[in-house]
């Protein structure tokens, strides 16, 4: 290959990154993405956490991707949490829309100033705040009610957590797994959880503190057809969910699973297909999503 077919290979290649990257950038951020990322990363002032902290190795990797299909299947499962998402949310009407909200929020928290941390989880708070109802079997909720915000938050760091030590590019070691939690442990606190878990043994325990009140209510299973059988994305870009969704569900307890009336784990399968298949679009979305590194700011 001479150096003009080289040129026009790099420039194709390049191309390609470019407009994927775009593309699911998009989907995530939304049409306001490019300005609040600039927000997030470009305005300075002390920050939460410091660019070393565990939080920001694992809420900037493409592994969230697996991590959050985990999060929205295991946190169904509480039918209070599924009542409020049903009602209230949009979800099904608007996903992308709360996939954008809920992504920015994670960024802000995460990488922005103190500042706009703080009034991002003042944003939540005043939601949760006019948010209640009843089920249908005549339970009442609160989206405020420390005990439910605090099955929202263990179910998605445990996600999280385990999405990236199997698919992140740099899995934590022990000290960081326990660092992700109590950095994680900040964000909830200030979102009106009482007690968050800070390290690994507290979110275990926790888990299974919460696992009388879980259950295979028809909204759940509902929520579990929708979000892996019909997903609202073009046909082209399905077989590399199907990867991802496939990825998520290995890594759902046994009990979990059953309850949402999903395939049980096969030990052969699993290993030697599924998580290979979501490794590898995981490392697509790493490698279109690539960008120059942000800014260091110091940490409040």
């Amino acid at each position: 290959m001479d150096d003009a077919q080289t040129a026009r290979s790099g420039g194709s290649v390049a191309g390609l990154r470019e407009r994927l990257g775009a593309e699911l950038f998009a989907r995530v951020a939304g049409p306001d993405g490019p300005a609040v990322r600039q927000r997030i990363h470009g305005r300075p002032g002390p920050r939460w956490f410091g660019p070393q902290r565990p939080i920001r190795t694992v809420h900037g990797d493409a592994a969230m991707f697996v991590g959050g299909l985990r999060a929205l299947l295991l946190q169904s499962l509480h039918p209070l949490a599924m009542a409020a998402v049903t009602a209230h949310s949009g979800f099904r009407s608007d996903p992308w829309g709360r996939l954008q909200r809920t992504s920015t929020f994670l960024a802000v928290t995460t990488f922005a100033t103190a500042e706009d941390a703080q009034a991002a989880v003042d944003r939540v708070r005043a939601v949760h705040a006019r948010i209640s109802g009843t089920t249908a079997s005549g339970q009442s909720y609160r989206a405020a009610d420390p005990h439910l915000l605090g099955w929202v938050h263990a179910a998605e760091v445990d996600s999280f957590l385990r999405s990236h030590q199997a698919f992140g590019a740099a899995p934590l070691d022990p000290a960081g797994c326990d660092g992700y939690l109590a950095d994680t442990a900040r964000v909830a606190s200030a979102l009106g959880v009482v007690d968050p878990p800070r390290n690994r043994a507290e979110l275990a325990a926790l888990l299974r503190a919460y696992g009388p009140e879980l259950d295979a209510t028809t909204q759940a299973r509902d929520t579990a057809r929708f979000l892996l059988l019909h997903p609202p994305l073009p046909l082209a870009a399905r077989p590399a969910y199907t990867a991802l969704a496939g990825a998520a569900v290995s890594l759902l307890p046994p009990q979990s699973r059953r309850l949402l009336g999903l395939p049980p784990s096969v030990p052969l399968l699993e290993p030697a297909l599924v998580r290979p298949a979501g490794r590898a679009v995981v490392r697509l979305i790493r490698w279109a999503m690539a960008g120059p590194p942000p800014p260091e700011q110091a940490p409040d």
